[in-house]
């Protein structure tokens, strides 16, 4: 990655956090000059990622795809409590769908420790690395969908994956999303990955999102599915009350997963 590029990606993490942002505290937090900063902006703002303001930046409504050493770091509590929340659902002798992402990521580390599970198991999935990290257990039967790897996202994309996905059955599928909505569903900032994670979740018996709370109440780019595709949302218990109930009404089944040791909701 080129030093710019590293700086966009920084300042897209910043604004994914303020919502807002100035150009002389990205100058002292970047390192580079004044002028620098407002070129960087320049550029996002060409490229629909952020909107300029007088003297900095603010984030778009439509969400955007950070590079993964960000996202891997953000919300990881919250990440591991949904993964440990979709692992209970598993059960032996399943065939299970994994989408590509970080959270699906941790879904599948989570599943590769838990030993009761590491037998008699079938994984599909779309994302290189869930499958590099569940192939090494034997009992784990793991199809890859080929296809064009997205190198942002370690994602296969392409009409191989639907080759693949078309030809199977699945029970249960986790699918990953960069936002979600009662109103807009599943959403995520590219449109071959949309394409591929809403043909997973029709190839599945049952269908969940797993995404954490700070994606909600917001939409990225491509749809993935609403209600007519999902069933249920595993998210974390920092979701906001009005949140909980816009999901419920729109009739999605929510489950909040516990992020205190303790059990109980923040």
């Amino acid at each position: 990655m080129s030093p710019r590029e590293d700086r966009l990606d920084r300042i897209l993490a910043r604004l994914d956090r303020d919502s807002t942002v100035g150009v002389e505290a990205l100058s002292e937090e970047l390192g580079v000059s004044l002028a620098t900063v407002r070129r960087d902006l320049d550029l996002l703002e060409q490229r629909r990622l952020l909107e300029r303001t007088h003297g900095g930046a603010s984030r778009r409504n439509v969400d955007y795809d950070l590079s993964l050493r960000y996202k891997e770091a953000a919300a990881t509590e919250a990440k591991a409590a949904i993964a440990r929340a979709a692992v209970s659902r598993i059960t032996p002798g399943s065939v299970i769908g994994l989408s590509g992402g970080t959270t699906t990521f941790m879904v599948a580390d989570a599943l590769s420790q838990s030993d009761d599970l590491l037998h008699d198991l079938t994984i599909v999935t779309n994302a290189v690395d869930i499958a590099h990290k569940l192939a090494v257990h034997p009992g784990i039967k793991v199809i890859v969908c080929g296809g064009v790897i997205n190198a942002s996202s370690f994602e296969l994309v392409g009409s191989f994956v639907d080759a693949v996905l078309r030809g199977i059955w699945i029970d249960l599928a986790f699918i990953g999303v960069h936002a979600f909505s009662a109103t807009a569903g599943g959403t995520t900032a590219n449109e071959d990955e949309a394409y591929v994670n809403r043909l997973m979740a029709q190839r599945a018996e049952r269908a969940i999102v797993v995404a954490d709370s700070s994606k909600c109440g917001r939409r990225s780019f491509a749809s993935v599915g609403g209600t007519e595709v999902f069933e249920e949302i595993i998210t974390d218990d920092s979701l906001g009350e009005d949140e909980l109930r816009e999901l419920t009404a729109a009739g999605y089944a929510v489950d909040l997963a516990p992020t205190r040791p303790d059990g109980e909701r923040r």
